[in-house]
């Protein structure tokens, strides 16, 4: 696949140090490095790993600890008698108990459960990488977008620009050639119309340019200068090695097999659940306790420990338990079913995106020769005009139509750069690494592979992975 790509690293490395001019490799860069959806997108990737981090630690024993501290408060009346009668006395007192204890609770057998709980989020994380693969595609393929219309944008205005100029040179010859009696008024009334249609023409190019500018700043992070014209993208030979490509590495089709992949695991896991558990559990607690009177003597410490095994398993949930298997069952049926449609998708993007690129070039050549052909008839009816061959509206019409094949062209050459860049992004070839950026690659198993055994936070791994996010500044 490598080799498919030389002549676009080559020649975006080529235009990319050209100090006159911003290239489209700048564009690149700098959207890519300021993308919040990358961001976001790299955050949910992360969110995912950790995803298998705690689906490692239910493997694990779970020690917890428990402190309580309880004061009772007792009052009783006393009767007493004696020789002058029965006198009653009221006593008060409290009691403290302090309690503290540790208890251990350990899975020891549940079908496999577990282990394909983390087997499945193991899929989901590969998953959530390429859903980050297609969101980076997405987000080149947009920027290369915004670029390409600006640059068509302000084509148009310079056209418009000049049919201004060249209608209003027109104008002024009407008006001459009118003092003089050569032409009607109707003459001069056709070129003031003219004239005002090429301004209104004028501002809608200037709106459409400002739109194409915004455009580009919000996906590339700023506006943008000016703006050389790209080289095109290399792409496969023919529509077949797309096509075959795409199937192999489109991120989109690689992140519903992964997904159909752990719905295969869920089947399996939803059903495990249904089966017996074997649990070990143990605990201490240690209690101090008052004399209930208030005494100053204290009761002796006391403590408990107890060690035990225990078994359960469901009985009868109501039905609930052949529901879940069903209704996993019915989601990989689902993925299945997206995985048909994503690849078809895939195929129909790729020959979409090589029709295109076909039209284009066929437009390209054929609006070229119209503007050649354009050009030497404006020039010639103008000169006609001059000597009372031809009318003022001859003249407009030819300057239209020059006018409308220059459009044409420079459309047809944009959509031929954009249709290449296309057939990449159809292809799942559209990434910083295949076009060569200077960019810092995001690398997603780093991260992944310093969560994947569930680290402690005071563990040396745990402190290293909040240097990590400090330093992507994610960390409290």
């Amino acid at each position: 696949m490598r080799h498919i790509f030389r002549g676009t690293v080559a020649a975006l490395a080529l235009w990319a140090g050209t100090a006159q001019a911003e290239t489209l490799a700048d564009a690149l860069v700098d959207g890519y490095n300021s993308s919040g959806l990358i961001e976001q997108n790299r955050a949910t990737l992360r969110a995912a790993d950790e995803n298998v981090a705690q689906a490692v630690a239910t493997l694990r024993p779970v020690l917890s600890w428990s402190a309580s501290l309880e004061r009772s408060f007792t009052s009783a009346e006393v009767a007493t008698a004696g020789l002058l009668g029965t006198t009653v006395e009221r006593l008060e007192a409290n009691s403290d108990e302090l309690a503290v204890g540790l208890s251990l609770t350990q899975t020891l057998w549940d079908s496999g459960a577990r282990r394909l709980a983390i087997e499945a989020q193991k899929e989901t994380v590969l998953a959530t990488r390429e859903s980050l693969r297609d969101i980076e595609r997405q987000v080149l393929l947009r920027i290369v977008s915004a670029y390409q219309e600006v640059r068509r944008a302000r084509a148009f205005v310079g056209l418009r620009e000049n049919n201004v100029r060249v209608i209003g040179e027109e104008l002024r010859a009407a008006q001459d050639r009118f003092e003089v009696g050569e032409v009607t008024r109707t003459d001069v009334a056709l070129a003031e119309a003219e004239l005002a249609a090429a301004r209104s023409n004028l501002v809608a190019a200037q709106g459409d340019l400002a739109t194409a500018i915004e455009d580009f700043r919000a996906f590339v992070g700023r506006a943008p200068g000016d703006l050389e014209p790209p080289p095109f993208a290399t792409i496969p030979s023919a529509p077949a090695e797309a096509e075959a490509i795409a199937l192999r590495s489109y991120p989109e089709l690689l992140q519903v097999q992964h997904q159909v992949a752990a719905a295969e695991i869920a089947i399996s896991a939803t059903r495990a659940q249904q089966r017996p558990t074997v649990a070990l559990s143990g605990g201490i607690s240690l209690s101090r306790e008052s004399d209930a009177l208030g005494e100053l003597a204290e009761a002796p410490n006391t403590g408990v420990a107890q060690v035990g095994v225990s078994v359960e398993g469901p009985i009868y949930r109501g039905g609930a338990g052949a529901s879940e298997v069903r209704q996993s069952r019915a989601q990989r049926d689902e993925a299945r079913a997206s995985l048909i449609e994503v690849s078809r998708g895939v195929v129909q993007a790729v020959g979409t995106a090589y029709a295109n690129l076909e039209v284009a070039r066929a437009s390209r050549s054929a609006f070229s020769e119209q503007v050649r052909a354009a050009q030497i008839a404006f020039e010639g009816v103008r000169e006609e005009a001059t000597l009372g061959a031809r009318t003022t509206l001859d003249v407009l019409d030819a300057e239209q139509e020059l006018l409308d094949a220059r459009a044409s062209l420079v459309d047809a050459e944009i959509n031929e750069a954009l249709a290449t860049y296309q057939i990449l992004s159809a292809a799942g070839l559209l990434s910083a690494q295949t076009l060569g950026l200077n960019v810092q690659v995001y690398d997603p198993s780093a991260y992944y592979d310093l969560v994947d055994d569930a680290p402690s936070a005071a563990s040396r791994q745990g402190r290293a992975l909040d240097r990590v996010l400090q330093s992507i500044g994610q960390g409290n």
